[in-house]
């Protein structure tokens, strides 16, 4: 695998009447709102907590270290920017302590959004925080739902650990590759590709 070479993904702009979006109250957290990357038009959806950066602090475009991990483990299981878009539950990173509950069911509004307009044929869910705000339960952890495929808001819907969990902990590698390989095998079974 030493033809790969992580990218910046291209960024999908955030919709205009939501640029300047203060429900949440992370604008006044003063980092931009990442609306998603990747291919808009893609079969699978990933799902992340929020962003990270996308340009160093002299504004200089670079990849950070999950943006590294998840694609590393996409070209992997033989998937390209053209399978995968990437969103996020919130869609500005947070920068300090901030009101989690309220934030986060304010900003599911707008992945809402996304899903109705993109109708993915499989969602990828990464990390507890991304995998509760979603399955809609604060309980849930990806060490007990990895491994399968579940049925939420009607979307076929893979979980595995934070790549940023992957990165600081690299004996996890092997077991998030398994669940990119869980997701690769029920998205070519049901698309009928190889």
């Amino acid at each position: 695998m030493s033809d790969f070479c992580p990218i910046l993904w291209p960024e999908e702009p955030t919709p205009e009447d939501l640029k300047n979006c203060s429900e949440c109250g992370l604008d006044k957290h003063g980092s931009r709102m990442v609306w998603g990357e990747g291919n808009p038009e893609a079969p699978i959806m990933i799902i992340l907590d929020n962003p990270g950066a996308r340009e160093d602090r002299e504004g200089n475009p670079f990849v950070c270290g999950t943006r590294q991990t998840l694609q590393k483990a996409a070209h992997h299981v033989g998937f390209t920017m053209d399978d995968l878009y990437v969103t996020f539950i919130l869609k500005r990173k947070p920068v300090r302590a901030y009101d989690k509950e309220h934030t986060r069911e304010t900003c599911m509004i707008h992945l809402k959004q996304q899903l109705e307009e993109k109708q993915p044929k499989l969602i990828l869910c990464f990390g507890n925080v991304a995998v509760q705000s979603f399955f809609g339960n604060p309980e849930a952890e990806v060490k007990l739902l990895r491994g399968a495929i579940h049925e939420i808001k009607g979307y076929p819907t893979a979980v595995g650990y934070h790549p940023l969990a992957v990165r600081r902990r690299p004996n996890l590698w092997s077991v998030f590759l398994e669940d990119w390989k869980v997701a690769a095998e029920y998205y070519h079974s049901k698309s009928g590709t190889h």
